[in-house]
């Protein structure tokens, strides 16, 4: 049976910076964690951040690959630096995804960690920016494909075509 990782907060977690939970509804989802398919992760969490913790974004905006290459840095909106929690994070989530051989993860968008399509710009002004956070970076350049909730369908089509059911 092909294994998703997926966003904690997404399962109902309360993982966020906020100390909640984005618990998504769709029935797809709802198949494969009664499958038991789903293997729920927090990179925040597991690189050692607490739940409260402040929010944080990526300086300019520049996306999880420069911080990954160490061009860029995860600040909170205190200017503590964070970098390393979710690197540590991010390393964590692909260490986990290959001891069960994940080809796919489903991660909250707009996230510093997890976002796939967009995060924010690092102004803490609420404006988004396409880019991608550390983990999703580090999980792609590994070669899992990562989908956002918004595109949880697409994930089955791609679950067919790597064999399995949906």
């Amino acid at each position: 049976m092909e294994r998703i990782l997926v966003s904690a907060c997404l399962m109902g977690r309360k993982v966020r910076y906020d100390g909640a939970a984005k618990a998504s509804g769709d029935a797809l989802l709802a198949a494969w964690r009664q499958e038991g398919r789903l293997i729920p992760f927090c990179p925040e969490v597991e690189g050692g951040l607490p739940v409260p913790r402040p929010a944080a974004e990526i300086e300019g905006g520049a996306g999880g690959a420069a911080v990954l290459a160490g061009a860029a840095r995860v600040l909170t909106t205190g200017g503590a630096d964070v970098t390393e929690a979710f690197l540590s994070g991010a390393r964590s989530a692909l260490a986990v995804a290959r001891s069960f051989d994940v080809k796919m993860a489903i991660l909250k968008e707009g996230s510093p960690s997890c976002g796939s399509l967009t995060v924010y710009d690092g102004t803490f002004s609420g404006h988004r920016m396409p880019g991608i956070g550390v983990t999703t970076a580090l999980l792609e350049l590994h070669g899992i494909t990562v989908f956002d909730e918004e595109h949880i369908t697409d994930a089955g089509v791609r679950l067919r075509e790597l064999g399995g059911d949906r």
